[in-house]
């Protein structure tokens, strides 16, 4: 491409790419942060519109790896290997999203953008970061969870619900995602044997369950929702304890894996009976 350095590794021939790498994320965890939102939508609010938004929202998850490469080797003013492949699997992924996005809107009851302009500052930043290596910084990492978390509410305004009860709803996975996010990077340290925050990650916890519970008193969300965040801070406390009981990272995420579907069984569940 004119105006960029090839390097060196992309004329041979012996080049290999790891395809892998480059099109799916290796961060297993993140698959969470956007299957609870789309399935919490979904669950409460059924719609064909929400249906594409889903498939919107895994289009937009699996852009972000192959986008990162693709600006991490333009801000370089490199072409390795593995750019042009990054560059074709952010079209393929873009395409996808955009194609899903357009029949949303196609067949959505009610405008869902709101959802998509709250969630593009988050989506930005968590991009931003992770061309520039921070990707994995809490800040970016829980930035990615508040965008992906706005499935929730764009599934929502998509099955007919107003504006208000979507953004509500949105609550839900990003306490969740927060909590999590800051539960389980506190975790994995003290797995380690490094220090980590536990009064953050209480308090993240403590939070969400007072917002929640605050919610389902004045009767604007379900109490089932709130005992989500409940069970929660019970997992932190024992999890984060000296008495814990030490486990793999692999474990952990499986166990978040648990309580993220049951987080959004117990919500829509509440939903449905609220």
């Amino acid at each position: 491409m004119p105006g960029y350095a090839v390097n060196n590794a992309a004329n041979s021939n012996t080049a290999r790419v790891r395809l892998k790498s480059i099109a799916l994320p290796v961060e297993h965890g993140g698959w969470l942060f956007v299957l609870e939102p789309v399935l919490l939508g979904l669950l409460v609010v059924p719609s064909a519109g929400g249906w594409w938004l889903g498939v919107a929202a895994f289009g937009i998850f699996l852009l972000n790896q192959p986008l990162k490469f693709a600006i991490k080797d333009r801000l370089k003013g490199k072409r390795y290997p593995r750019t042009a492949w990054a560059e074709r699997f952010a079209l393929l992924y873009g395409a996808l999203a955009s194609l899903a996005v357009l029949l949303a809107a196609l067949t959505a009851r009610v405008s869902f953008w709101p959802s998509i302009l709250l969630a593009a500052p988050f989506a930005a930043l968590q991009v931003a970061s992770a061309a520039t290596n921070r990707g994995r910084d809490a800040l970016p990492e829980i930035s990615g969870a508040l965008a992906l978390a706005a499935a929730a509410p764009a599934i929502a305004l998509a099955g007919g619900w107003n504006l208000i009860a979507a953004l509500l709803l949105w609550l839900m996975p990003v306490t969740r995602a927060v909590a999590s996010i800051l539960y389980v990077r506190a975790r994995l340290r003290s797995e380690r044997g490094e220090p980590a925050n536990r009064g953050v990650v209480f308090a993240a916890h403590g939070f969400g369950l007072l917002l929640l519970g605050g919610l389902a008193w004045l009767r604007l969300a379900p109490w089932l929702a709130a005992l989500t965040m409940a069970i929660l801070l019970v997992r932190a406390l024992i999890g984060l304890s000296v008495q814990r009981r030490p486990v793999r990272a692999q474990v952990v995420g499986f166990q978040e894996l648990g309580f993220g579907l049951l987080m959004v069984a117990l919500a829509a569940a509440g939903y449905r009976l609220f």
